[in-house]
């Protein structure tokens, strides 16, 4: 189900023929709207943005795509915005889906763009620099952190790292900040960082074509195009989690929650996602890091930032089939 916000659209937008649960008309604060829909369970919101105060400002958008999940959200342009920079800052900010096509919403609710679906529009924008972090554009930041103890940011960074240079060469990079656990990889593009050189290392390896961070001692996600959260779903480190903050998953609401180390089938995950009220949006089983895991060429196709090629040549031996998606 999907819930609509509208305002200069409203009567276009009533007569989409969709799902709806909730459907809302005026102009809200950013903050409003992440409040009114930050606990609310729905699949996608279709945003008029002329429905949100100060909508030419793109932090403000970047505050409703930080609150709500940008992957949740569809937005409906007026005409005057689509034809200046603000397309390119709304996919710097890791906004993908947008249109000024009534017609086009529901292509984009059952087939949501990727960063390469819209990797054209800042090309085309002349590569002004990335809002977030002062880096090039075109630079894929992606920032893993760890919600239960342990839940192996890590190691998953490192074989995600080695995953992303056989599709697209020597040029990605991991980060942690805070610590030293890269010098045990004895990889050059494994760097490990004071919290205050973050951003200075981030301008200095501006050829890079992918980043991933290790965010577990660092604060500001905002650096990050996206961020995934790990969770490790056994009964102890889930029991402790909650001890420690029964409000968690209210936080994580509209977040790329992935379970990893998880030996949930999919019932599990379904009950799973009944009972803390949140969406999984990736279940990864153990991996050995010293071999070559086919899974993750799919994983990284979900997240927009990998190749299908890989994985798509093992869809056939149901291997993927094993676990959810």
């Amino acid at each position: 189900m999907n819930v609509i916000v509208a305002n200069e659209k409203s009567s276009i937008l009533s007569n989409l023929d969709i799902d709806i649960i909730k459907n809302v008309t005026g102009e809200y604060e950013a903050e409003e709207l992440v409040a009114m829909f930050k606990d609310f369970f729905y699949d996608k919101m279709i945003l008029d943005i002329t429905a949100v105060k100060n909508y030419r400002n793109i932090d403000v958008i970047k505050k409703i795509s930080m609150g709500l999940g940008e992957s949740k959200l569809i937005l409906v342009l007026p005409d005057d915005v689509c034809q200046s920079s603000y397309l390119s800052d709304l996919v710097s900010i890791g906004v993908y889906n947008f249109t000024n096509n009534i017609k086009a919403i529901k292509n984009l609710i059952a087939k949501p763009n990727e960063y390469k679906d819209v990797a054209k529009i800042q090309q085309l924008n002349g590569g002004s620099e990335r809002i977030s972090n002062n880096t090039t554009n075109g630079i894929k930041i992606l920032g893993i952190k760890n919600i239960t103890e342990h839940a192996g940011a890590t190691t998953l960074l490192y074989m995600l790292k080695n995953e992303l240079v056989d599709m697209f060469g020597p040029n990605v990079y991991g980060i942690e900040i805070g610590k030293r656990d890269f010098s045990v990889f004895n990889d050059k593009n494994l760097i490990s960082v004071s919290e205050m050189d973050v951003e200075s290392k981030l301008r200095e390896i501006y050829t890079a074509k992918i980043i991933l961070i290790d965010l577990n001692e660092y604060k500001d996600e905002s650096i990050c195009d996206e961020v995934i959260y790990l969770i490790e779903p056994s009964s102890i480190k889930l029991n402790k989690l909650i001890k420690n903050n029964r409000r968690v998953f209210e936080k994580l609401l509209g977040k790329k929650i992935v379970l990893n180390k998880s030996l949930l089938n999919n019932k599990d995950v379904t009950e799973f996602e009944y009972e803390s009220n949140s969406k999984v949006f990736y279940n990864l089983p153990p991996l050995d890091e010293r071999k070559k895991n086919v899974i993750l060429s799919d994983f990284l196709e979900r997240l927009g930032i990998g190749d299908a090629t890989a994985a798509k040549k093992f869809d056939g031996k149901n291997i993927f089939g094993l676990f959810r998606r």
